[in-house]
C-alpha cells in the first residue's frame, strides 16, 4: 500500500514507473471503447471512495473512468454528506470506517492538514485529487502528455510556468527535481513562490529561474504551462490581482517568443490569463492533457494498490 499525497514523498524511480506504466496502458486501449475494462483486470472486486470539498470536473471524470477501466468500481462521497466534523464523528473514526467499506480513498480537500490526518487512521491508501498546496496528479499526467507529444524525455525540455504561483506550480517544481528538468517561472515579483519552495529545491540541486518578465520567462521553452490566476476560493482583492498580471498573459505575441513548435498546456479551467487565440490555437494541447489524466490515474491507482509492474 502507498499513499500518493504530494510528489516530494514518492521517489524519481517510481514516479518515472507510473509514467511508464501508463504509456504501455494507453497504447493498449486504441481498439477499446470507453468503458471496456483493461484485459489484465488488474483492480477486480476493488472500490475506491471520492470524497469532493471542492468543485471538480476532470478529477472526478478521470477517477470514475481510471478504476472502471481497472475493472473495480466507485463511490463518489460530498462532505456536506457525512457526520465528518459535524455530526460529532470525529476524523479518525470516519478514517477507519472508509478503511472498512473501501480498499482506496481519494479526497479532493481545501485543508492539507485533513489530507495529513486521514493518512494516519486510513488502513488504506489515500490519494490527493487537490489541495491547497499540491495538485500532484495533475502534474504527474502533465509529464506524461509532454513525452508523449514531444517524444523525449522531459529531462531534455525546457519548461515555463507563466501565471500565479499556487498548488499546481507547486508540484510542477516537485516534478522539476524528481524529473531533472529545467523550470523557468513568469510571475509579477509579489506573486513569486516562498522561500521554502526555493530552499527545497536548492537542497536538491533542481533548476529553476524566476523572472518578472514574461518575455524573459518564455524564452528558449519548448513547454508552458498556465492556470487560471483567480481560482475559485481566491481570498484577494481579485480587480488588483488581474491588473498585476496583465502582462503576463499568454498570447500569440508572448508565445512567438518561446520555440517555434512550443506547445500550450493549461490544466482548466481558464481565464484572462491566456488569448482564445492560444488557447484554441495550434501550440494547444489542452484537450489531450485533460484526456491523459485518466491514463496516468489508472497507474497511480495501481501504485497505490501496490499492483504497479
Amino acid at each position: 500500500m502507498n499513499h500518493f499525497i504530494t510528489l516530494k514523498d514518492i521517489s524519481a524511480t517510481d514516479l518515472r514507473k507510473i509514467v511508464t506504466d501508463a504509456k504501455k496502458r494507453k497504447d493498449k486501449r486504441k481498439k477499446l471503447s470507453t468503458l471496456d475494462v483493461d484485459k489484465d483486470n488488474p483492480l477486480k472486486g476493488k472500490l475506491l471512495i471520492q470524497m469532493f470539498e471542492k468543485s471538480s470536473l476532470r478529477t472526478r471524470l478521470s477517477f470514475y473512468l481510471a478504476i472502471k477501466q481497472l475493472g473495480g468500481g466507485t463511490i463518489t462521497l460530498r462532505a456536506n454528506e457525512l457526520h465528518l466534523g459535524k455530526g460529532g464523528e470525529s476524523l479518525a473514526d470516519t478514517a477507519r470506517i472508509l478503511s472498512t467499506y473501501g480498499d482506496g480513498f481519494m479526497l479532493r480537500t481545501d485543508s492539507d492538514k485533513k489530507i495529513e490526518e486521514f493518512s494516519k487512521y486510513l488502513t488504506i491508501p489515500i490519494i490527493n485529487g487537490l489541495s491547497p498546496s499540491s495538485h500532484p496528479t495533475q502534474v504527474l499526467s502533465d509529464i506524461f502528455t509532454v513525452e508523449e507529444i514531444k517524444k523525449k524525455p522531459i529531462s531534455k525540455l525546457n519548461i515555463c510556468w507563466i501565471g500565479d504561483s499556487n498548488n499546481v506550480l507547486n508540484s510542477l517544481i516537485a516534478a522539476s527535481v524528481k524529473f531533472s528538468f529545467k523550470l523557468s517561472i513568469g510571475c509579477p515579483k509579489n506573486y513569486e513562490p516562498k522561500k521554502f519552495v526555493f530552499d527545497w529545491v536548492k537542497k536538491h540541486k533542481g533548476k529553476i529561474n524566476i523572472y518578472n518578465d514574461a518575455k524573459k520567462a518564455v524564452k528558449n521553452a519548448d513547454i508552458i504551462f498556465s492556470d487560471k490566476v483567480i481560482s475559485l476560493n481566491d481570498k484577494v482583492n481579485k480587480t488588483k490581482k488581474i491588473k498585476d498580471f496583465k502582462s503576463f498573459q499568454i498570447n500569440s505575441k508572448l508565445i512567438s517568443l518561446a520555440k517555434k513548435n512550443a506547445t500550450f498546456l493549461h490544466c482548466l479551467p481558464r481565464g484572462t490569463e491566456v488569448s482564445s487565440e492560444v488557447f484554441l490555437g495550434k501550440n494547444s494541447k489542452v484537450w489531450l492533457q485533460a484526456l491523459n489524466r485518466v491514463h496516468v490515474q489508472k497507474s497511480i491507482l495501481l501504485y497505490c494498490f501496490g499492483k504497479l509492474r
